[in-house]
């Protein structure tokens, strides 16, 4: 419950007009202490350093944490917090709400998962800078990011105002706007795209190019971006099918870029090569531990898959950081502590288009594209391809008799949704394949299909478990902001506290919140975030221990133009405040806009690796 009284004013107005005789100070009298802007009384603060929680009261006052303990000054408004648990807001390592934040100031719904600070300009995308002799460099960028990272290309167009070309006018664009905390990397395709035009997909700067390039990512830095984002992996492609400019770039291109990023205060390097879908190759280890030791800065990949019927594969991912920290760098590999739900379509789009051989099929029309699929033939070297060694991680996608069939949009498809794709070819006497392209196949290829993960077994959440406590290992990974009708990782902080205090309890709650607050803070080297501490910024979370949790992924038509996304609601997560100003109330924004655009050197210190 909320309280607000004017006590406080009161009772500056008494010292104002009866001062302390001359001679005395106000404390020989009574003490003298400002008004709090709000106290949390009561909670069970859990601090993010992975402490014992301890019950106490938290003050706040101009957006940082005044006092812990027994607070007995006024305060504006007051929660009474008993049996609740406070902690440090969270930490989202990995996020693309670069362009979401223009229409969506509250980064939903990473916040209302008590997510108080988000990283973006990952995986080598980002909307700035942008040459200001080539507008069509805009519309080119609208269109990667629409193909690459499943934003709707309306909402790009109608969402974002685009007015600027410099990496710093973008984080002036934001400045001030926004009810999160934003910490962003800049793109190395967009730094490509700037310096080489059309050139980036295919070419090879030159000497001249790379230095300019260079001199490209310093100002971006030296405006505030975390440090350079790349990828090199292989299912990446821009909006006209060709691989994505940064996939074009050598090894000497990519240690030049590295070694500016050392040469700037609190920066980083965030990186995806092929091999992080499945298994590292020898290359791709030592490019890794070279770009990171060049820098003296961390280097975080994503995402390690964790799976116990593929052992081998946490070892090998994690030979990259054994190496790393020999050869003075750091290789920091996120990995996410739920199953994050991820829909499918045989019409759109998505991970099954990734697969090795299926995107030539599923880019073709629609009556082809069912043509296509119907065929025993290609059915058969579809399911070859999508079992084999080159498919790594998308293998789990294989068996198709454990998809669940969704939203359906035919009478002939009419009491299918929620059953699983194995029964019903099991009534039709079909294979679990052919049944689901005709399912499809009847909804013109819109039906809605869930994968059950392969990977909800004992031995892979022992396996989890084991893998977290690596000190090269970090929670995080959602992708919100990104794949907006295919996925939601957003929740994973609220389901992954949820399963620790009421499910597999496979981490205790302390350790938890320190894993989703500090831990990532550190690596950023973000000052004065992570904890609940006194003197720092009050990004602060209050929830109820006995109903913390994500609600299911349900599709929304709440973007610009109408576009569809995947949402969930919060559930125990009784407010959050960025910066001391309270931005959720029971999972509903408040209208409020605290958060603040984090810079490297202002708002980050260098986190060096020497």
């Amino acid at each position: 419950m909320v309280e607000r009284s004017s006590a406080g004013a009161g009772a500056s107005w008494l010292v104002a007009q009866f001062p302390a005789p001359l001679g005395t100070s106000p404390t020989a009298h009574q003490e003298v202490r400002p008004v709090l802007d709000h106290v949390i009384k009561g909670a069970t603060v859990v601090d993010g350093t992975g402490a014992p929680g301890r019950t106490a009261d938290v003050g706040i006052r101009d957006g940082r944490i005044a006092v812990i303990g027994t607070v007995t000054q006024e305060a504006r408004t007051t929660d009474d917090a008993t049996g609740l648990v406070l902690t440090p807001g969270f930490v989202d390592p990995h996020t693309h709400y670069d362009a979401q934040l223009f229409w969506d100031p509250y980064a939903t719904p990473s916040l209302n998962h008590g997510v108080t600070t988000v990283a973006g300009g990952n995986c080598g995308f980002t909307l700035a800078p942008l040459h200001p002799d080539r507008p069509e460099d805009a519309d080119y960028t609208r269109r990667m990011m629409s193909r690459v990272e499943g934003m709707a290309l309306v909402a790009l167009e109608e969402g974002a105002p685009w007015n600027w070309h410099s990496f710093g006018e973008y984080l002036d664009a934001l400045e001030g706007r926004i009810a999160v905390n934003a910490g962003f990397m800049v793109g190395h395709c967009a730094l490509r795209r700037y310096v080489m035009g059309p050139d980036a997909v295919g070419g090879q700067p030159s000497q001249e190019q790379l230095a300019a390039m260079v001199r490209l990512l310093r100002e971006a830095m030296d405006a505030g971006a975390w440090g350079l984002s790349t990828t090199q992996s292989s299912s990446h492609s821009d909006g006209d099918g060709q691989p994505v400019a940064s996939r074009h770039a050598q090894p000497a291109e990519l240690l030049a870029l590295s070694r500016a990023v050392g040469e700037c205060e609190g920066t980083q390097i965030e990186a995806i090569v092929a091999g992080c879908l499945d298994q590292f190759s020898d290359a791709e280890i030592d490019l890794f531990v070279e770009m990171s030791a060049v820098a003296g800065r961390p280097l975080n990949w994503n995402v390690l898959t964790i799976d116990a019927a593929v052992p081998e594969r946490v070892p090998r991912q994690l030979l990259a950081s054994e190496q790393a920290r020999k050869a003075g760098g750091r290789v920091v590999a996120l990995t996410m502590p739920i199953l994050t739900p991820m829909n499918m379509s045989l019409g759109t789009f998505c991970a099954l288009n990734l697969i090795p051989g299926w995107g030539p099929v599923l880019g073709l029309p629609v009556p082809e594209r069912i043509a296509k699929l119907r065929d025993p033939d290609v059915r058969a070297e579809l399911l070859r391809r999508a079992s084999s060694k080159e498919a790594g991680v998308f293998r789990r996608l294989a068996n198709f008799g454990r998809y669940v069939i969704g939203d359906t949009y035919s009478e002939a498809n009419a009491g299918l949704t929620g059953r699983v794709v194995k029964d019903i070819a099991e009534e039709r006497g079909q294979e679990p394949f052919e049944c689901l392209v005709e399912i499809c196949a009847m909804d013109d290829l819109r039906t809605v299909l869930w994968p059950m993960p392969t990977d909800n077994d004992p031995a892979s959440w022992a396996l989890r478990a084991e893998t977290w406590q690596h000190e090269d290992v970090l929670l995080g990974g959602s992708d919100a902001g990104a794949h907006l009708d295919r996925m939601c990782g957003a929740p994973y902080t609220t389901r992954f506290l949820g399963d620790c205090l009421r499910g597999r309890k496979l981490v205790g709650l302390e350790q938890a919140v320190k894993m989703l607050t500090d831990d990532p803070a550190r690596l950023f080297g973000l000052r004065e975030r992570g904890q609940v501490r006194e003197g720092w910024h009050a990004d602060l979370v209050l929830l109820d221990p006995e109903r913390i949790d994500a609600g299911p992924a349900t599709l929304v038509h709440d973007l610009p133009g109408d576009s569809p996304r995947l949402d969930s609601r919060a559930l125990g997560v009784r407010a959050v405040w960025v910066n001391g100003v309270e931005a959720i109330r029971d999972d509903v924004v408040t209208g409020a806009v605290p958060g603040r655009v984090l810079r490297s050197g202002r708002d980050t210190e260098t986190v060096s690796t020497r």
